[in-house]
């Protein structure tokens, strides 16, 4: 007979569907298989999800790659488009606009970090922008695509790519898929939650029909409301609108025109911003904004007025409070997705911190017994990363050079002492955040920075060392070849035909 720990978590129960919900099904179907562990979802027919993402980042390929997914398949199937950055227009001065990359800009020089060497031409005279030097911007510039080139010396190794798909299918293609790798959905309304009386965890809920679903470990994805981790454990929040006050937006979408480039957009407007999301079959739009500023209607407007196509529904109004929960993990409950926190989708981090909190989760499965200290290791990763993006967020903001009350006042805003030392140390001598971990790394920072007219006013003293005609002869060179490298890069629209059609959608 084998040995069973009483202390094993037996029974992990997830509250609610959508994104968030079945991506946390499908991982730990996966990642659990074999350990006796059943699996059960909870999720109400009558209660709608939000579904903010359909952009996304370069870690959802790794998420997808290590619960088995194939790329092809799952792009044909929730008619995605490929993703090379997030284009924004408007955000510096009037008329500018840049991308920020998923990929390096040059190649380092004197053992420097490349923009050293940009900063030191641009100090001798050189206004090549920095754009010129990244090849995924180039591309994306031109709608064109391909997959990176397995040769690391080959200009199409630098840069990694991700997906804007339909959010809706994404969660319908891994429901199919989790349950078919054995876990159980069961359909209905949590009326009740019963706590234990003795540790304060949560011990079971009781449905509207009166079923009872128990479980020793709750993965709390019930959205913005937080049924779990707030309404039944009072966790407590912290409220970021102070620094980043957009608080509303409205979603609509619209046929998609031609050409569909691989990227995403954001188009400042006078009380906050505008995405858009080309996908096969349609175009994801949406306008976030902060009702201090303006209104309902003029929000509207302001959306409807800027789609590329004819809209296809009626727009959704969304609203929101910028924060996170102040324990992501409380007793036996974790939150995942918009019941741990929400950062607006600036630079759609609203999947990634779902795949980062499921990640988390799986390399920390706990026991009843290691549940506290598990729980504390996972609020420090959480933590961090909610503040990383915050600051890297509110970077777009402050460094902007728009006129309007409420540009102006987040000009005027107090930053916080992460962001204002980052700030800084690359205005004074081109140092950029370096994390070992973190979804933002060095040519992210640089991208905005640079892009919003934040320059470095030095730079390592490395690249001294080459004499100023060889780095501009070097540097000349280095455009050439990420220039014909994108030039001979083909049409995405064209690789999207050939790699991923879209297929018959899979029923919700």
């Amino acid at each position: 007979m084998s040995y069973v720990d009483p202390a094993a978590i037996r029974r992990v129960v997830i509250l609610g569907g959508g994104t968030a919900g079945w991506m946390a099904a499908a991982a730990l179907s996966h990642r659990l298989a074999g350990r006796g562990i059943a699996i059960e979802l909870v999720e109400s027919d009558a209660i709608g999800t939000v579904g903010v993402g359909e952009a996304t980042l370069p870690h959802i390929r790794f998420f997808n790659r290590a619960i088995g997914i194939d790329e092809r398949e799952l792009m044909a199937r929730t008619a995605a488009t490929f993703k090379l950055g997030i284009q924004f227009v408007g955000w510096g001065r009037p008329g500018e606009s840049y991308i920020h990359p998923f990929g390096d800009y040059g190649e380092p020089i004197a053992g420097a970090g490349f923009h050293h060497a940009w900063a030191r031409a641009r100090a001798a005279g050189d206004d090549t922008p920095l754009s010129a030097y990244s090849y995924p911007v180039l591309a994306a510039e031109a709608n064109r695509f391909a997959l990176p080139d397995a040769d690391p010396a080959a200009v199409r190794s630098t840069f990694g790519y991700a997906f804007q798909f339909d959010a809706s299918l994404y969660a319908a293609y891994l429901s199919q898929l989790s349950q078919a790798r054995g876990v159980t959905r069961t359909e209905g309304r949590v009326v009740d939650v019963t706590l234990d009386a003795q540790t304060g965890d949560v011990a079971a809920l009781t449905l509207a029909d009166g079923r009872v679903v128990a479980g020793d470990l709750f993965v709390d994805c019930s959205g913005f409301r937080g049924r779990l981790i707030e309404q039944a454990l009072s966790t407590g929040y912290d409220d970021w609108s102070r620094w980043l006050p957009c608080d509303s937006a409205f979603a609509v979408p619209c046929t998609t025109v031609d050409p569909i480039g691989p990227y995403t957009r954001a188009t400042a407007r006078d009380a906050g911003w505008q995405w858009r999301i080309p996908l096969q079959h349609r175009t994801g739009n949406g306008h976030v904004f902060c009702s201090a500023f303006t209104t309902d209607q003029a929000a509207v407007d302001t959306l409807m007025a800027n789609l590329e196509g004819p809209a296809l529904a009626d727009p959704r109004r969304l609203s929101f409070t910028t924060g996170r929960r102040r324990r992501l993990w409380h007793r036996n409950v974790v939150a995942v997705g918009l019941s741990g926190g929400f950062l607006e989708p600036l630079e759609s981090t609203s999947i990634y911190l779902i795949q980062l909190g499921i990640t988390s989760l799986v390399e920390l499965f706990p026991t009843r017994t290691t549940m506290r200290a598990d729980a504390e290791e996972y609020n420090r990763i959480m933590a961090l990363e909610f503040e990383r993006i915050r600051d890297f967020l509110l970077l777009h903001y402050v460094a902007n050079q728009r006129d309007g009350n409420f540009w102006r006042h987040m000009r005027d805003l107090t930053w916080p002492d992460t962001l204002s030392e980052k700030i800084e140390a690359f205005t004074a001598r081109g140092l950029l955040p370096h994390y070992d971990v973190g979804v933002f790394h060095p040519p992210s920072w640089l991208a905005v920075l640079v892009g919003q007219n934040i320059l470095p006013g030095g730079h390592d003293p490395r690249v001294d060392r080459v004499p100023i005609a060889d780095l501009t002869r070097d540097l000349a060179a280095m455009r050439v070849r990420i220039a014909a490298a994108a030039q001979d890069t083909g049409d995405h629209v064209a690789f999207l035909r050939d790699y991923c059609p879209m297929t018959h959608p899979v029923p919700a």
